[in-house]
């Protein structure tokens, strides 16, 4: 059975080897992503997803401060060598959409529904998911490599004082993207059997 959604996202991989070399505006890139994110469900239709979106020297800032940060963890030269190398193949794309979800309107929803409130942040963590994932797809399709990281929380200090977001915006994922220089790793799948339980 043909299905085009399924077709897309059979095509979505990660892409490592990003560069700048994209044909699309920051503009484009920009109405592209948020509008992805506005497609996304949440729970309640509560929207709780945000996105801080960086481009060039904005993009290569905060993998500045990744790097940066970084440093103090490495064990020697050899390990430092290798974590600035990632650091930089990230920086060498074009830009990054820090996710993040509301904490304020997680706190609102559990007071108004408090028998459901230890699961909504249970329910975020799915929003953000299906947002990380909707804006993946969206870029692939339109030619636009990239690979969701997660620096978090070693940074976000930094990035709530140097882009002024909001307290209550917790920083969950980095989804870095830029243009295809090089193809995706081979991707395996586990057996079905092993995964699946069909009933009829």
């Amino acid at each position: 059975m043909s299905n085009q959604f399924l077709d897309l996202i059979n095509k979505r991989r990660t892409i490592y080897a990003i560069g700048k070399n994209v044909e699309h505006t920051p503009e484009q890139l920009t109405d592209l992503i948020q509008d992805a994110i506005k497609q996304s469900p949440s729970s309640f239709n509560s929207q709780s997803s945000r996105a801080v979106i960086l481009f060039n020297a904005e993009h290569e800032k905060f993998w500045g401060f990744v790097k940066n940060k970084l440093k103090s963890y490495a064990k020697d030269e050899a390990a430092a060598a290798k974590t600035d190398a990632k650091m930089d193949s990230f920086a060498a794309g074009v830009g990054t959409v820090l996710f993040f979800e509301d904490m304020d309107v997680i706190q609102g929803l559990q007071e108004k529904f408090p028998s459901y409130a230890e699961n909504f942040p249970i329910w975020a963590e799915h929003s953000t998911a299906i947002a990380q994932f909707a804006v993946w797809t969206a870029l692939h399709t339109d030619g636009v490599g990239a690979s969701l990281q997660h620096y978090n929380p070693i940074v976000d200090e930094q990035v709530h004082a140097e882009w002024d977001v909001p307290a209550s915006w917790k920083l969950r994922a980095q989804l870095v993207f830029g243009s295809v220089e090089g193809g995706p790793n081979e991707k395996g799948y586990m057996d079905d059997a092993a995964r699946f339980k069909v009933f009829k």
